[in-house]
């Protein structure tokens, strides 16, 4: 399949499979399910807490009852963080497949994450007790660095840049940054310190934390959906989207800055999550069509889902013990990865 020059026949089709109704379903279905889910999320943990607790807990907060304490301080900002991170990882994926026509495109196998990660190994070594506001901005320029070093070793090889190329770059670039931040990790013995974001998940998430992700959250996001009906042109070809009067080249760069927040801001929460933002454009445009109009914000609401949901598996596999919120998701992601690039990709 050629990614670079589609014909006039593929820009019909893309301009004829739009499904408006499956989208609103989606977005009112997923919204319910998504409460239900952080309800549901709340109540169950080691300690398992009756629903009518947790409402109460949330609207008529005791700090004298330990449950209450629980809920608050806990499980709510735990799951509140899911949500935000999964919204991020998946809009940052939607934008990545539909600005480079990449199939494989996703935050954490190009490289971006590796890069966050790195950043915040080079803050814990040389920084330490630097405040999460730092550490978020320090993982905004990691992902730049490892984005950049992905695109810059896929675009030195004779052919151009392919879906493949750019994920066997991403590998790369992963595996470099994983082993200098395992290797900070040794050497100012700050193991214990990145074992979290190794393993990847939401335990510990306070609301601190959550006071400055979500400002660039809520930007980045809106932001990302402002941006969608240029990001649908280019999906259909940058000779097709100059042809409609496009600027391509600003609505690249303002895509890429709306990635870099929100992969750094949700890996300085969540770690080493992958494949989220691989997995929900994939399944959202096979329901909801080939429009970013839609394909955004179901992909934001569809992600705090999966998230939701996996932690709360994440808690329930092994209690009282806790399974790596990233190994739950990769169960899911690597079998999906093996499959599209099966169908997708046909050369090196």
């Amino acid at each position: 399949m050629d990614y670079t020059q589609p014909d006039d026949e593929q820009a019909r089709s893309f301009s004829l499979r739009s499904r408006p109704w499956a989208a609103a379903l989606i977005m009112i279905g997923g919204i319910v399910a998504l409460i239900l889910s952080i309800g549901l999320s709340i109540s169950f943990g080691a300690a398992e807490i009756k629903f009518a607790t947790v409402w109460e807990a949330i609207f008529h907060y005791n700090p004298d009852l330990t449950q209450h304490q629980i809920i608050q301080e806990l499980r709510l900002p735990r799951v509140l963080g899911g949500a935000m991170v999964g919204t991020s990882f998946a809009v940052a994926g939607a934008i990545m497949q539909g600005m480079t026509r990449n199939p494989l495109a996703d935050s954490g196998l190009l490289g971006l994450n590796a890069g966050a990660g790195f950043a915040l190994a080079l803050c814990f070594s040389f920084f330490p007790g630097l405040p999460f506001l730092y550490l978020i901005l320090y993982s905004f320029l990691g992902a730049g660095l490892g984005a950049g070093l992905v695109y810059g070793i896929g675009s030195m090889v004779k052919g151009g840049l392919t879906p493949l190329r750019l994920v066997l770059a991403g590998a790369a670039v992963s595996a470099l940054l994983s082993a200098l931040s395992e290797g900070l990790a040794l050497y100012f013995r700050i193991g214990q310190d990145l074992a979290f974001w190794y393993a990847g998940g939401v335990a510990g998430t306070t609301w601190l934390q959550l006071k400055i992700m979500f400002p660039w959250v809520l930007v980045a996001v809106v932001g990302a959906i402002f941006l969608s009906r240029s990001i649908t042109m280019l999906s259909l070809g940058d000779d097709v989207a100059k042809g409609l009067g496009l600027r391509s080249g600003t609505v690249k760069l303002v895509g890429a800055i709306i990635v870099l927040i929100l992969a750094g801001a949700a890996v300085s929460v969540v770690g080493a999550v992958g494949f989220v933002g691989l997995i929900i454009p994939h399944l959202t445009r096979k329901l909801v069509g080939v429009d970013y109009r839609l394909i955004i914000p179901c992909s934001a609401v569809l992600g705090a889902l999966l998230v939701v949901f996996a932690d709360l598996a994440a808690r329930m596999v092994n209690p009282p013990y806790e399974t790596p919120l990233g190994a739950l998701i990769a169960l899911i992601g690597v079998p999906f990865f093996l499959y599209i690039s099966r169908k997708e990709v046909r050369e090196l």
